[in-house]
């Protein structure tokens, strides 16, 4: 039998998912696994989510196979964790699941999130994995002044975060699941549309068009750490690697932390939510923070933004950011409206014309709201070893966005002047 782990990976496809695939299984060159299971609730033929041209590549490989299902059924579950006849049980697991909309309603993020990560967990302990990787947003209010390391317990940034974090209780509740969470700042890379960083980009484009200065709301000194999704995908896979030969109690020992209660809106959603450790326990498991050592600000962001693009950029004055704390949503949806009608302008103005945009320049008001993403990546690089392979955002690394979409036909023709 291969000494290559089986590795199933759950949820996710439209952001890590597809990266931590191709890492896996790379195109031309030798696969780290033995086989690879990949189930999410997509179709991808036809497809019903965006994956990128890169992802189909993977899935033509002969030990990859690709399952759509609803996790949120528990029979699915059960079947989803069966490897075919003749393959190891999966001794890997990735879990990318997880509702990452911002404004779902608190019974949906419970159920969605929360609690599916809990029978996931459940099943995976019953299966003894060795390495169960559970990935997380940045979903929290960070402070701006410093790098949040791993002992840091910040609030959970709206309904989304709570519930996201309750997921990291309940499976920290398993005492024997072999778990691991990664935390990550905000991501970027080929083929992905979420985050921060592909809407700024897409901006960047809007501006060179209209001919006019770029502008930020806010100030240049808010932190935005950023991590490419390269280094998503090999951490994920180091951090299987370090789980595997230590086990859960020993793991605990050298990276383990407590996963503290923070109450939802709704307070009787967790009353008899099974799983959900009581308020007063603080369930331990190892976390790392998973962040490029570029430091990234709003300011840095927008620089290398502007300079592919060969425009000015700056920020909005005091006058602008008053008038923003008082009439946030409807000077969102005034800045929405200029570039979501620029950008299909020059979407119909390409050869061939982009008639239903894959990349959008409107941006989600939570993501124009002021806040900070700010993370420390020494336990990632101390404990457990890990170097970075793109260690930091840069123009090159903005410009490899561009040319994915190009590739795929995502990216306008007209007057597309960018190398």
């Amino acid at each position: 039998m291969s000494e290559k782990p089986s590795v199933l990976i759950l949820g996710g496809l439209p952001n890590a998912t597809r990266h931590l695939a191709g890492f896996l299984v790379p195109e031309g060159g030798e696969p780290l696994v033995s086989y690879l299971r990949i189930v999410d609730k997509y179709s991808v033929f036809p497809p019903t989510t965006y994956t990128g041209s890169a992802f189909l590549n993977v899935l033509q490989s002969p030990i990859t196979q690709y399952q759509q299902g609803n996790l949120l059924i528990p029979a699915n579950v059960t079947k989803v964790f069966d490897p075919p006849e003749g393959v190891a049980p999966f001794s890997y697991v990735f879990d990318c699941t997880g509702d990452t909309t911002f404004d779902r309603p608190n019974e949906i993020q419970r159920d969605h999130t929360a609690k599916l990560a809990y029978s996931l967990g459940q099943e995976a302990a019953r299966r003894n994995v060795k390495a169960y990787v559970r990935v997380t947003g940045p979903y929290y209010d960070f402070p701006n002044d410093k790098k949040a390391d791993e002992k840091e317990n910040p609030k959970p940034k709206g309904v989304r975060g709570v519930w996201w974090h309750a997921a990291l209780r309940m499976l920290a509740g398993i005492e024997n699941l072999n778990l691991v969470i990664l935390r990550t700042a905000t991501v970027y890379g080929p083929f992905n549309l979420s985050g921060i960083v592909t809407p700024r980009i897409t901006l960047g484009r809007v501006y060179k068009y209209l001919d006019e200065e770029m502008k930020y709301l806010w100030t240049p000194d808010i932190r935005m750490h950023t991590v490419h999704l390269d280094d998503v995908a090999g951490a994920m896979w180091a951090a299987a690697n370090w789980m595997g030969p230590l086990g859960r109690a020993e793991a605990n020992k050298i990276a383990g932390e407590t996963i503290q209660f923070w109450a939802p809106e709704k307070k009787e959603l967790i009353k008899d939510l099974e799983g959900h450790p009581p308020k007063d326990q603080g369930p331990i498991a190892p976390l790392f923070n998973i962040v490029d050592d570029s430091d990234s600000t709003q300011g840095s962001m927008g620089q290398a933004v502007a300079d592919i693009f060969g425009i000015k950029f700056g920020f909005f004055g005091m006058l602008a950011n008053a008038k923003l704390r008082i009439d946030f949503d409807n000077m969102v949806e005034e800045i929405n409206s200029k570039h979501v009608e620029a950008w299909t302008e020059i979407c119909l103005k390409s050869e061939p014309k982009i008639i239903n945009p894959t990349v959008q320049a409107y941006i989600d008001a939570h993501l124009l709201a002021k806040y900070s993403i700010s993370l420390s990546n020494e336990k990632l690089k101390g404990v457990m070893g890990y170097t970075l392979k793109r260690p930091g955002l840069n123009v090159q690394l903005l410009r490899e966005i561009i040319q994915s979409f190009r590739v795929d036909g995502h990216w306008p023709t007209y007057q597309d002047e960018i190398a």
